[in-house]
């Protein structure tokens, strides 16, 4: 089964630092920056390439400051052809 990649974009000034987007991300992806936003927070930031774009983080965030993508699931490949409806004999 094909690995599923996420990434997240958060809008910096307008975080908080209120954690919890880091305490329900279950890639363990998310940490706090050690700079200050404007306004004096220091804010979440993705911190590894193991997003899966699950949208936990985005959910409880109380300030909706954060945008989740989700590369798309790649089309199946067919499978083997069966039999098609003029291939059948009466």
């Amino acid at each position: 089964m094909a690995k599923i990649s996420g990434t997240v974009e958060f809008r910096t000034e307008y975080c908080k630092g209120c954690e919890l987007c880091i305490e329900v991300c279950p890639q363990d992806c998310l940490a706090m920056s050690n700079d200050l936003n404007r306004r004096g927070y220091h804010y979440a930031l993705l911190t590894s390439d193991t997003c899966t774009g699950c949208v936990n983080c985005a959910l409880v965030c109380p300030d909706a400051v954060i945008t989740v993508y989700r590369q798309p699931k790649s089309a199946a490949a067919p499978g083997p052809k069966v039999a098609t409806l003029a291939e059948v004999e009466e």
